[in-house]
């Protein structure tokens, strides 16, 4: 059904359930490209996005993360059970949006009402973005579908430069020529080049590949 939708999530979802293998407990304190957020902060939060736009392509009012804005991820928010909980509320995201009907009139996130296919397109950018930003916070390999790349830099490109409060910072200058992954990182006002402070060493680490 996939091939039948602008946006296919399954590869993203598959992508962040492979990093969340590579979490371990010492890494839920560490930092992330994201000024203020710890890795436990960004888990907090993809739970959180996991479901208000699962409810946004169900086209579900009144429920937590639609009708308004989400309370600020934070390591003690997150729930102890992310491990299992986590994965199933991403599948579910996936699965929602490979109905036709999700992209149809507008969608709900967040107490934004936006067309569809733009609520979509901002769904599909969250994945993206936050899987590399877990995927650099916790040293492991990170690609994306080159389809979805190509639609968030056009997506992305059509932003004001300074950013969009609360969804995008002010875009971190990207070669033209760099390939479609960064440039859709920089576009989001994230720096491409971005590690954290202290690297554990590779023997240490189980990569996930792309």
């Amino acid at each position: 059904m996939a091939d039948r939708v602008p946006l296919d999530f399954d590869p993203p979802v598959r992508q962040i359930r492979a990093l969340l293998l590579g979490v371990d407990d010492r890494d839920l304190a560490a930092p992330t490209p994201c000024p203020d957020w710890t890795v436990a902060a960004l888990l907090d939060h993809l739970m959180g996005l996991s479901t208000a736009f699962t409810m946004a392509a169900r086209k579900r009012a009144g429920v937590p993360g639609t009708d308004g804005p989400p309370p600020q991820p934070s390591a003690g928010h997150l729930s102890p059970h992310w491990r299992s909980r986590l994965p199933v509320l991403l599948a579910d995201l996936a699965i929602a949006w490979r109905d036709p009907a999700a992209w149809t009139g507008t969608a709900l996130a967040g107490g934004v009402t936006l067309p569809a296919t733009a609520m979509g397109a901002v769904a599909m950018n969250e994945l993206i973005m936050h899987g590399w930003d877990l995927a650099r916070a916790t040293e492991q390999d990170y690609a994306a579908d080159p389809r979805a790349l190509e639609v968030l830099v056009e997506f992305l490109a059509q932003g004001p430069a300074d950013g969009t409060p609360g969804l995008f910072g002010p875009r971190f200058p990207v070669d033209a020529e760099e390939d479609l992954l960064l440039r859709a990182v920089g576009l989001a006002g994230r720096d491409p080049s971005w590690r954290p402070p202290r690297r554990r060493p590779a023997t240490a680490r189980a990569a996930t590949g792309g």
